[in-house]
């Protein structure tokens, strides 16, 4: 018997109280990417969207935009909080939800969402150019967009061991090579996913989740250079293309049960480049996740 169709939900988390380094303004982000979707979303017939890639039709994806969770401004846990708990709500109601930051706090939220809905082991694909692996300083106290992976994979069935990072680079905290050593967690460099290219780099992934229970992606835009993405919460060179990030998202997408695009900035952004590379790894999220990978 085939597999159901999943359903996708959009939730929109406007909220950048947590980037207290690089650039505030991915608050703006859900409005951006929204407007982007409605632009691609507009060339579905008959149920239906011509993908230039496989060159197939494919079932146009069911997504329904729930408008945004809960934010208090003033308040980083109460924003967590709400936002977790409606990532839960949407998979308790069989649903695929689709998280658009906000700052790389929701990389948290995110994964915490999924792990409070369901039972079992939970795994983390992150792409990020940044470790976020910080426990707490003066400055970020203990949940800002460089603390999401750590507090993540502290929750009680998050498993390191099946867990990864993807498209890092440059320079990080000696605490955070500690952190590395000792917790085992995997990392496939921006450097290593371009000598080895983006199908040696998708296996490797699959081979790190294989095994987990449920999986979160959570995609923090500075993955990817910024010469193709430069509306970012922090502009780090030396990233992996939009080709390689839609590529990889695409394959990831049906052994996903959560996806998250943070860090968008339409403050720096140039004529919503970056919005629209984010909507588009969204669809393709959708439009090749709909029939989940057997487990």
């Amino acid at each position: 018997m085939p597999a159901p169709v999943r359903r996708f939900e959009i939730i929109g988390a406007p909220y950048d109280g947590a980037s207290t380094l690089g650039f505030p303004g991915s608050r703006y982000a859900p409005d951006r990417i929204r407007h982007a979707l409605g632009w691609i979303t507009q060339r579905v017939e008959d149920g239906q969207v011509f993908s230039l890639e496989s060159g197939q039709l494919h079932t146009a994806p069911q997504i329904t935009d729930v408008g945004d969770a809960e934010i208090v401004g003033h308040d980083l846990f109460a924003t967590l909080g709400h936002t977790s708990a409606r990532v839960a709500q949407s998979v308790r109601e069989g649903n695929v939800p689709i998280l658009l930051g906000g700052d790389d706090c929701f990389l948290f939220a995110g994964t915490q969402g999924l792990h409070d809905a369901t039972s079992g082991s939970v795994a983390v694909i992150h792409f990020d150019a940044h470790l976020d692996v910080m426990d707490v300083n003066v400055q970020q106290g203990t949940h800002s967009q460089s603390s999401g992976m750590r507090r993540s994979m502290e929750l009680d069935r998050a498993s390191t061991a099946h867990s990864i990072q993807v498209g890092l680079r440059h320079f990080n905290f000696p605490a955070s090579h500690d952190y590395l050593r000792d917790s085992g967690l995997a990392r496939i460099t921006a450097a290593e996913f371009e000598q080895i290219g983006a199908q040696a780099a998708i296996a490797r992934i699959l081979e790190r989740i294989d095994g987990a229970d449920h999986v979160h992606l959570s995609f923090d835009i500075d993955a990817i250079d910024p010469a193709h993405a430069p509306g970012a919460g922090a502009l780090e060179p030396g990233g992996i293309t939009s080709r390689q990030a839609i590529e990889t998202v695409s394959a990831l997408a049906p052994y996903c049960d959560s996806f998250a695009v943070t860090e968008v900035n339409p403050m720096t952004d140039h004529q919503d480049m970056t919005a629209t590379l984010a909507a588009y790894l969204c669809y393709y999220f959708a439009v090749f996740g709909q029939e989940p990978a057997a487990r």
